[in-house]
This record gives C-alpha cells, structure tokens and sequence, in this order.
C-alpha cells in the first residue's frame, strides 16, 4: 500500500509541544498518513555545544511520540554520511521504502531560502512539501508562492523554541508547560540545559 509519510526534521533540543502540534496537524489535517520526527545529529549552523547527544535527543522524541498514532521518531540520518543534506535522506528513505511517498514539512520561513537547499530542484522534482505559517516567516513572494508541489497548511502558528527552554531550564524557570510530561521528567532526571 502506498503511504505518504511526512518527514519533519529537527534537532528537537529539546522536543516541545510546539513540535507536536505541528507534527500532530500535519498527520490529521492534511492527507499525510504518517508524520516521522526525523532527529538530525548535527546542524552545521548550529553551536555543538548546547547539543545534547543524539541518543538523548532521539529518546525525548520517542517519549513525546507515545500516545499519537501517526507520530513516529527516525534516527534515518544517524548513519548517513556527514554533512548530510536533505536530498540524501529523501534518496536514501525512498530505496529503503520504495512503496512510500516522502513529503518533507517546513515552516514559511524555510520556504524562503529553499532555492539555496542542495539539490533544491530534484527534491521538488520528486516530492511534495508541506508548509505551515510562521510569524517570523512572512509570505513568500519567489518561484515558490504558487508552485504545484507545495502544499500550504493552516496549522496553528505556535512561536516556542528550544533555545528559548534552554534558556528558561538553565535560568531555574518553570516551564513544564511547554514540553510533554514524559520530556519534562527526562530533563529534570538527566539535569539536561543546566
């Protein structure tokens, strides 16, 4: 049976409820049957050094996944070849997955620097992507406003980040709000952002 999996990529450092809304949105407001939490092991653009290990990472993913059906955490990118670039994932998943169709999810502002992406075109060539709204994303007015290939969802707008939690973990603020009870629990465990 042909599948279409979301794939929502992320250091998730930590995963919040921001992630889950949107991931959770995707899988039941659109026609994806699937959203996978794709754990990326290192972002050149960011500092390593606020960067838990992957393993870490990929465990709150999975403890913020159960419970929802068709959110599933992937560690596909740990194994592949550094630096990594999204083409190489999406190559790599459709072999493995042939009968799968792999659709990757971005907010608005992503959009924007699309066409600097590696292999931006073959990506779009062969893949849906999925695009939610962004306060700080602004509208795209590029090659991109009206293209085909890319699906617009009105998910809901939700301005959380990690670093933003980082901050508020190692400042000693109550912040179990904003991360799912099993996530809160494994940082406080770990003394993880302190």
């Amino acid at each position: 049976m042909n599948r279409k999996i979301g794939l929502f990529f992320g250091t998730f450092n930590p995963i919040h409820i921001g992630h889950l809304i949107i991931a959770n949105h995707m899988a039941e407001f659109s026609d994806l049957d699937e959203v996978w939490l794709v754990v990326t092991p290192h972002n050149p653009h960011k500092k390593k050094s606020t960067l838990l290990d992957n393993h870490h990472r990929l465990d709150m993913v999975y403890k913020a996944c159960e419970g929802y059906e068709h959110l599933r955490p992937s560690n596909v990118e740990f194994n592949l070849p550094k630096p990594n670039y999204t083409s190489t994932t999406l190559a790599h998943l459709q072999e493995k997955y042939p009968t799968n169709e792999f659709c990757p999810i971005m907010g608005e502002d992503n959009l924007k620097t699309f066409h600097k992406w590696k292999n931006y075109d073959v990506i779009l060539e062969n893949h849906e992507i999925y695009v939610y709204p962004r306060i700080s994303g602004g509208k795209v007015e590029n090659e991109f406003k009206d293209h085909p290939k890319i699906k617009r969802v009105d998910a809901p707008v939700v301005e959380i980040s990690s670093t933003f939690i980082r901050r508020a973990v190692k400042d000693g603020k109550f912040i179990k709000p904003l991360l799912n009870q099993s996530v809160w629990d494994y940082i406080k465990l770990m003394n993880f952002y302190r």
